[in-house]
């Protein structure tokens, strides 16, 4: 983009202002943003993106802008999160699929099993850089009134824990109480491979999986890393069945008032942080901090491709027939475009 080598002058420039002035000029624009994850840039997507997006601005401003970081869900559960932001009370938020679903409920258009391939493709697809991307980020933002500044995966493909047994087959998921975000989508998928779907927030998580309330859960690996459910799952199930987003949200009006130079900002930093956060989750996926650290704890196996197709042939019917029903014409188009952006990438 063409401000991209103007910002890198400013920055320069405003470094340099900000050493020989102490850093006592006070910002003019404050922008608050929440998110459920750890703080520290190396133990989270989110915390990558927001210390990586909170540098570049204050920075590439001069100091005009302040950016406020809210990790670890301090300001409430996603879904609250996202009607703060709405309501003009914080600025911006990063929240998962589950949160969203509850004021963009097509986002459950993702959640088709085994639609995405790999991550390269994850990642072509699932940014506002693809076509379907722009489409899906216009309809959220027309439908809440929110701004979307970024999408990425939520840390890379899913995999399941339990408390139980290896789940090595679809048949070893029957009576399995799985935790699942509240997304419709997700317990269709749960519940069509025989297991019991039970959807609870994520602060609840880690207490009901320790407690029996839930057998079991599926996250990204990042996740379950973080989240420290080795301390209370002893079985770790590599499926790969689903990959879900996560969306950077900034309040409409808030970023339509923004001085045209500090949208300009905003919008190349929270791009440069987008890109931190996905190379975040394949460093901890692949680092002593991912599955190396699981295995210490816990029992791994991976799924068969043979067996991973059963999975398919038993979950996707039941998703499709869910996302039609539940979400009418408009339902089934959006998923019929990302389908077709994933054919065209592949």
């Amino acid at each position: 983009m063409s401000f991209f080598t103007p910002l890198k002058s400013l920055a320069i420039g405003a470094a340099a202002l900000g050493l020989l002035a102490g850093g006592a000029q006070a910002a003019d624009v404050t922008i608050r943003i929440g998110h459920l994850n750890p703080a520290e840039p190396t133990e989270s997507h989110s915390g990558a993106m927001t210390a990586v997006f909170k540098s570049l601005v204050e920075t590439a401003s001069g100091g005009a802008i302040e950016v406020k970081l809210f990790p670890n869900g301090q300001l409430g559960k996603d879904n609250e999160v996202i009607q703060q932001v709405r309501d003009g009370i914080v600025e911006s938020c990063i929240s998962s699929a589950g949160g969203v679903a509850q004021h963009y409920p097509l986002v459950g258009v993702f959640d088709i099993p085994f639609a995405f391939p790999n991550i390269a493709v994850t990642n072509k697809v699932m940014s506002l850089d693809s076509a379907f991307g722009k489409k899906f980020a216009a309809d959220m933002d027309a439908s809440t009134g929110l701004k979307t500044l970024a999408m990425i995966d939520s840390g890379g493909f899913f995999a399941f824990s339990n408390s139980k047994r290896p789940i090595k087959t679809a048949e070893d998921m029957k009576g399995l109480r799985i935790r699942t975000m509240t997304l419709p989508t997700h317990q269709a998928m749960v519940n069509a491979l025989g297991g019991q779907a039970t959807p609870l927030p994520w602060a609840e998580v880690y207490t009901a999986l320790q407690t029996g309330v839930a057998d079991g859960q599926m996250n990204p690996i990042p996740v379950i890393a973080f989240a420290k459910f080795d301390e209370v799952q002893k079985y770790l199930s590599i499926t790969n069945h689903v990959i879900t987003p996560y969306v950077w949200f900034m309040n409409g009006e808030f970023y339509k008032k923004l001085k045209p130079e500090h949208r300009a900002i905003v919008d190349w930093a929270s791009q440069v942080a987008a890109e931190a956060g996905r190379a975040t989750s394949r460093i901890i996926e692949a680092s002593n901090k991912g599955l190396p650290k699981l295995a210490k704890k816990m029992q791994i196996n991976a799924v068969s491709p043979a067996e991973m197709a059963k999975f398919a042939a038993a979950a996707q019917p039941a998703v499709r027939k869910l996302i039609a029903e539940k979400y009418g014409e408009k339902g089934t188009e959006m998923l019929n475009a990302m389908l077709a952006e994933i054919d065209k990438v592949k």
